[in-house]
């Protein structure tokens, strides 16, 4: 039984590396830390962790702030995104999870401060179809794409996705049409090959069919509290 933040992470990182990938593909273990506290990041930070995932504006900010001593930290903005968020993102931001409209997208470019890199995107892709999810659909994603790659400060990278609840652990057909659609993808944008999809409760079978990100949260820092 691991009971701390950091022997939860380090038994996960160990897990990642123990499981087939296809093309042999690195995975990269993202730790979301939504509605944690700035010390329990220090933590997982202490035993390794270096991607960090946010669902909420307030707390990318207040954090990455926080920790900025920390400079070798990536920050993921992996929640839904407002219009009137966007230039917060864009500052304290590598990657960003969750582009579903050209309008974000081109926000996000033209508010990215001049002197950081270029920031990484990843379109999500609503694959269950459900109304409660942000995310586009899989007809959507070239479309997109293509507007997305003229846009100067950004840089397209992939997919994610968050499929509907595993029905007894089992998100296959999700995850197969997923892994389809960034094969697509790559076909017309090799360095578009990041496929963010799995969480703590399905991260296994997500890294089986080609996930090259995985977002964990209560496997690593306990049950999230309510907001």
């Amino acid at each position: 039984m691991h009971n701390t933040i950091a022997e939860r992470f380090v038994a996960a990182y160990q897990a990642i590396t123990e499981i087939p990938q296809p093309n042999g593909a690195i995975v990269q273990l993202i730790a979301v830390s939504k509605t944690k506290p700035v010390n329990m990041l220090q933590q997982a930070y202490q035993a390794g962790a270096r991607h960090f995932g946010e669902n909420y504006v307030q707390e990318l900010v207040e954090k990455a702030q926080t920790m900025a001593a920390q400079t070798d930290i990536c920050w993921h903005f992996i929640g839904p995104i407002q219009s009137n968020k966007t230039r917060d993102i864009a500052r304290y931001a590598s990657v960003v999870h969750s582009v579903d409209r050209l309008k974000i997208a081109e926000r996000l470019s033209a508010q990215r401060p001049a002197e950081l890199p270029p920031l990484q995107v990843l379109l999500q892709v609503n694959i269950s179809d459900e109304a409660s999810k942000s995310g586009i659909v899989p007809t959507e994603v070239m479309a997109l794409a293509e507007a997305i790659t003229v846009l100067p400060n950004l840089q397209l990278r992939g997919l994610m996705a968050i499929p509907s609840p595993a029905v007894n652990g089992d998100n296959s057909s999700a995850f197969a049409a997923m892994a389809a659609l960034s094969a697509q993808l790559q076909q017309r944008w090799p360095a578009a090959d990041q496929l963010s999809m799995g969480m703590s409760d399905d991260w296994q079978q997500a890294i089986r069919f080609g996930a090259t990100m995985v977002r964990l949260g209560t496997a690593i820092f306990g049950a999230r509290e309510k907001t």
